[in-house]
């Protein structure tokens, strides 16, 4: 299973950006897929997480960021708005499938004036 994410990029403040991430290989049924970050010199952490039944999202892009998937191309995606600096990072994508965990590569997104 390979994770291939797309769409990060240097976008200034207040700025909007789409990030795209799709699962190939032998996926079997996919339990939750989902989207964390890492600043420099930070831990990774969750910044939104969606299932067959919710989505949640880190208080810090509540209201902001919306993730969504499509489950019949094994995707998810995550739709930022008003970009802040502190949002920048590199992004990465995860997805759960019969309990086994794959990460993809990451993006990175930069938000800079």
């Amino acid at each position: 299973v390979q994770l291939q994410a797309s769409g990060g990029g240097l976008v200034q403040p207040g700025g909007s950006l789409r990030l795209s991430c799709a699962a190939s290989g032998s996926i079997g049924s996919i339990d939750l897929m989902g989207w964390y970050r890492q600043a420099p010199g930070k831990q990774r952490e969750l910044v939104a997480i969606i299932t067959r039944d919710n989505a949640n999202y880190a208080d810090s892009v509540k209201g902001r960021f919306t993730i969504s998937r499509d489950n019949a191309k094994n995707m998810v995606n995550l739709k930022m708005n008003s970009l802040k600096p502190e949002d920048t990072a590199v992004y990465y994508c995860r997805t759960v499938s019969s309990g086994t965990d794959y990460w993809g590569k990451g993006t990175l997104v930069t938000v800079s004036s």
